[in-house]
């Protein structure tokens, strides 16, 4: 059967249009006529069936139809000027990968490992683009994320990493001139909170068998580089995972004023259910798993159980 599908000409017309709030603005970014831009913007709503823009005493504006529709025309033509990049760049070797990543692990783990990935597969290109909460892969335009939890996304597959270890750190003129204080001790100190993490303080300080600190309070940080910067400036206490604060407690910023760890996050390989994994995440996702295998050993691939 024949698909009835806008050509890239509306489409590109109908998203500058809309980006601008402009026949006449779209046509000097696309070097054409305002009267070429209205063709082709009528042409795509008579394809679609409904009105996408609305006149207003100023120009024009999106209806509610045409402001839905432009974000899927947003992300589909990003999607294909990406692709477009990729074949271009790798002149049809190796394959590529959109990757999601926690900021905080992607700079401090994962960037300074892929010189050997590189080395290990030189034609994969991996493209990294943040991500700290949740998602949909359908929107997203990823092939696969790294999260932190439970393994347990609807509609994904997951492959376990590693396990995390999180540590209290702080700058060492906070605690100065004693450099260890205990966890009661600890908990009069200024703590700063993770967006991300709402009860991990309260989850140490009951492992540290300190279970009435008042956990909650202080100021909240979005990454955990917020918190380590933070920590590092005399703000207060971080609680991050051990691999973030090594770096930091070899150069002398930070200090463990508490040896007390605790369990955090597991790190997980998350890739749709629904799509077969490319040869690229496939080497990928090996990669991960022998990098991974001195602190977590690696499981087989299986699907995760809805939350």
């Amino acid at each position: 059967m024949r698909r009835r599908l806008p050509g890239t000409a509306m489409l590109a017309a109908f998203e500058a249009a809309a980006r601008h709030q402009s026949f006449t603005a779209a046509a000097g970014e696309l070097a054409l006529t305002p009267s070429a831009i209205g063709r082709q913007v009528t042409a795509l709503q008579e394809l679609v069936g409904v009105p996408l823009f609305r006149r207003t005493r100023h120009g024009i504006a999106l209806t509610d139809a045409g402001r839905d529709y432009h974000r899927h025309v947003v992300r589909s033509l990003d999607e294909m000027e990406r692709e477009l990049r990729d074949l271009r760049g790798r002149a049809g070797r190796g394959g590529a990968v959109e990757l999601g990543v926690v900021p905080s692990f992607a700079a401090h783990w994962l960037v300074p490992r892929l010189p050997r990935l590189r080395e290990r597969a030189p034609g994969l290109t991996l493209h990294l683009a943040s991500r700290t909460r949740p998602f949909l892969f359908a929107e997203a335009g990823l092939d696969a994320a790294i999260h932190a939890g439970t393994g347990a996304w609807p509609g994904t597959e997951a492959t376990f990493l590693m396990a995390e270890r999180v540590v209290p750190v702080c700058s060492p003129a906070l605690v100065a001139p004693r450099r260890r204080v205990t966890a009661r001790q600890l908990a009069e100190l200024p703590l700063l909170q993770q967006g991300t993490r709402p009860e991990a303080w309260r989850d140490w300080f009951a492992a540290a068998g300190v279970p009435d600190a008042d956990a909650m309070a202080g100021p909240r940080y979005e990454l955990f580089s917020m918190s380590l910067q933070a920590a590092i400036a005399g703000l207060g206490v971080a609680l991050v995972p051990d691999y973030l604060a090594a770096p930091e407690e070899a150069a002398g910023r930070l200090l463990r004023p508490v040896a007390q760890a605790a369990a955090g996050r597991d790190y997980w390989l998350v890739t749709p259910a629904d799509r077969e994994p490319s040869p690229a995440l496939q080497v990928l996702r090996q990669w991960l798993l022998d990098e991974c295998a001195g602190a977590a050993g690696a499981v087989p691939l299986r699907r995760a159980a809805p939350r």
